[in-house]
Order: structure tokens, then sequence, then C-alpha cells
């Protein structure tokens, strides 16, 4: 889900950093406790939970009265709003005022430090019914930490309309997509957007090289002669005068395809219906095409989990409310998903039976989804994502040789896996 439009916050990249923040105190806790005693282990128990302030209408809303619902404990919900969502969890995880609770992405330090509760548990009666692409992305050492609650697709949105009038079709390759973007630039819109620190398309690209950022044994699969030329592309783009840059919202808020600042806007699914209400049939997806000839089209699936903080008081009533709203409660989750922007549900019983998902262009972001998709990986971590995000800021925005760029990021990269995995 979207963040704030008045929020320059890039909310659905990858909020993953490192578990050395300097602690801080507590926030302060809000919403109302109902004061009931229910059976189990959690009664009694007073839980906390953490969200960050999602954009959509009635978000909040839903988040508080899932937990109204619940009988064995009484929750509170944080709602975090700001810019910084995660250095308030993580300073927050290192005090006595901790969430039992909170929403974030799969990321191996938590597990290998102790931070989240293994939940294997709670998942493995129902796995079958997860996606597995989600179960993997969530799984170390066999256990599995984490509860999945959406899948966000991310691809390229366009207008039709506009597309027609410069008489030119949809770019299977990045050359096209520059070419594309170029015929489409007019001294009023610009032909494409990438965000405003293009760091969402860094993975998408590197996917539709032929490549990926690790392999299966957690080593170096980045660095290739397919990524180094899809740097140089990004680069020509830079440089076109085709490409949008500091737009008033960032990529994950639809403003600037809706508002005609662009043609094409890189975004998420969550926006999908805004866009929609705004654009009508003038609206249409694809995934960021592939750069090289071994390479194929990329669909980034990002999204949001649900951890239990292993290091609280309250663990295993903290287990027992994230089965019951994320296991147990079927039609919590579908709302979830689909009331508020267009998620794909992580449960395939789910999400085959969501009617919003089975025609029309959301019937196609699924489609994508399943036929493109990459998922998080666990074991990459916030000091490798910000050492490709430099990569990019050396040889896109500032010229600098990809060869060199890439030489460098080695370096972060395998300290960082020598770390983890030795």
């Amino acid at each position: 889900m979207s963040a704030w439009s008045t929020h320059h916050w890039n909310r659905r990249s990858v909020l993953r950093t490192a578990m050395g923040l300097a602690a801080a105190g507590g926030l302060t806790a809000c919403g109302g406790n109902t004061g009931r005693d229910g059976g189990g282990p959690g009664a009694g128990k007073r839980l906390v939970q953490y969200f960050h302030a999602y954009g959509e209408a009635g978000t909040e809303q839903a988040v508080r009265r899932y937990a109204e619902a619940y009988e064995k404990a009484d929750v509170t919900t944080q709602w975090i709003t700001g810019s910084n969502f995660e250095s308030k969890l993580f300073a927050s995880l290192l005090t006595d005022k901790a969430p039992d609770v909170f929403e974030f992405h799969p990321q191996i330090q938590l597990v290998k430090s102790g931070q989240v509760a293994d939940l294997t548990d709670l998942v493995e009666p129902v796995k079958d019914d997860f996606n597995p692409a989600d179960i993997r992305s969530h799984t170390v050492d066999g256990k599995i930490y984490g509860v999945r609650m959406i899948d966000d697709p991310q691809f390229f949105f366009y207008r039709r309309s506009m597309f027609e009038k410069a008489g030119v079709g949809v770019p299977a390759t990045l050359d096209e997509l520059l070419a594309t973007a170029a015929e489409l630039t007019t001294d009023k819109v610009k032909g494409i957007y990438l965000g405003n620190t293009l760091h969402p398309v860094v993975n998408p690209m590197i996917w539709a090289s032929g490549a990926d950022t690790l392999d299966e044994k957690n080593e170096i699969a980045y660095h290739t002669d397919g990524v180094v030329e899809g740097f140089r592309t990004l680069r020509k783009l830079f440089t076109s005068g085709d490409l949008l840059l500091d737009a008033p919202t960032d990529f994950w808020d639809p403003s600037a395809l809706n508002q005609g600042l662009t043609a094409i806007q890189w975004c998420g699914m969550w926006a999908m219906p805004q866009m929609q209400q705004a654009l009508g049939d003038d609206l249409g997806i694809f995934p960021f095409p592939k750069v090289t000839a071994a390479g194929r089209p990329a669909v980034t699936n990002g999204g949001w989990s649900m951890f239990v903080n292993a290091k609280g008081e309250n663990v295993e009533a903290a287990k027992e409310y994230v089965k019951w709203l994320w296991i147990d409660r079927k039609e919590y989750q579908e709302d979830w998903a689909l009331s508020y922007g267009f998620h794909i549900p992580p449960r395939t019983s789910i999400a085959e039976s969501a009617d919003k998902l089975k025609s029309g262009l959301p019937a196609e972001g699924v489609r994508l989804f399943n036929e493109f998709g990459h998922f998080d990986n666990i074991g990459w971590t916030q000091a490798m994502i910000t050492a490709l995000e430099d990569v990019l800021a050396d040889c896109v925005r500032k010229g600098g040789d990809p060869e060199r760029a890439l030489d460098k990021a080695d370096a972060t990269v395998g300290r960082e896996l020598r770390k983890l995995f030795g």
C-alpha cells in the first residue's frame, strides 16, 4: 500500500537497516484497550503491534478494527507516521518498549540475532496454501520466520492514449523503452518516470539482464556483462531529457501518471484503483523489459509480513494473536489485501476466490506477477542494497564506469556475505 502523497519517502523500497542503530526511547502508545479477558495463553495480556502509516483511506481503521475483535488479549496499535518507520522500529527493539508484533520484510539479520520468533508451528499446517515463493523468502535453515500479509507486484503503468498518439507500442527491450520514452516526450510531458531516486528499478534491471542479486549458494550473481550493459543504458536514459526527475511525489504515488507529468511510470499494483479512478480505460501495464537476449521481463514482488518479537515478554501470546489474524481469519486477510488498494493475497485459496483480481487490468497484474515476479531474498541485506544503489548513483547519475562501480560493490557485498554465511 502506498504512502501519503505529502511524504517524500519510498515506502515500497526494501526498508531494511542494520540492527546497530542507537537505542532510542519507546514511542507513546496510541489506541484503546478493550479490557476483555479471554482464555488461552493470551488471556489478560497486553500486546503492542507496529504498523507503518499506509496511505490508503481506511487502512488504520481496519488494523484497529481487527485488533478490537481479538478477545484473548488487549492489542494496542502504534501507527507510525513520517519517513522513518524502520529507524523507529529498530530503535524500539533495543528498549523495553519494543512491540510484541511488527510488520517488516524478511531479513536474515533479524533471524541470526534472535530478534524474531520461529513461526514454523503456525505456518506449517497451512503452508501449502501460501505462495511457495513467500514461504521460501521467509525460511532460514528449514524454519519459517514471519507470516506474509500482502504481495505487492511492481511494474510499468502507461497511458494508452499517449502511446496511440505517438504511434508506439509496448517496448519489449530496454533499448526499445528508451526509444519509446523519446517518442512520448513533449514540452509538457516526460516519456517515463522511475522514481526520484531511481532505486526501485535496480533489482528489476538486474533480473531483466538474466542475472540475480545472489545465487542459490548465496554468492554474488549480479556482476555480469548484461548488468553492466543495463547500467550503461540507464545512463543514456538519465541524460536523454526524456526521464522525469524530481517529481512532487515518489514512485509509490500515482500522481505523476495521473496528472499527466509522464506517459510511463514505475509503480505498484496497490495504486491501480487510484489510477483507474483517474484514468479509466486509458491505462495499461507491462513488466520491466529484458535488457539482453539472455534476459527476460521482470516484475518486483514487494510486500509486508508480520513478525513476532522473540525477545518480548509475551511471545506465546503474540504468536497466538498472529495466528488468529494472519492464519485463521481469512476474511480479514482478504479485506486487508483488496479493500484498500489492490494487493495479491499470499494465501492461494484467497487469491483464487478474489473476484476483484479475476478480470481486466488486475487480472493482467496477477498474470505478470505469476509469470515474471521475483521475491525478496532474505539474505540480501541493507548494506548490499545500499551498495547496488551506490553503483546506480555512480554510473547512472554521475557517468562513472559500471565495472569499477560494481567492483566496489563486490567488496561490500562480499564482506556482508562472509559475516552472514562464513
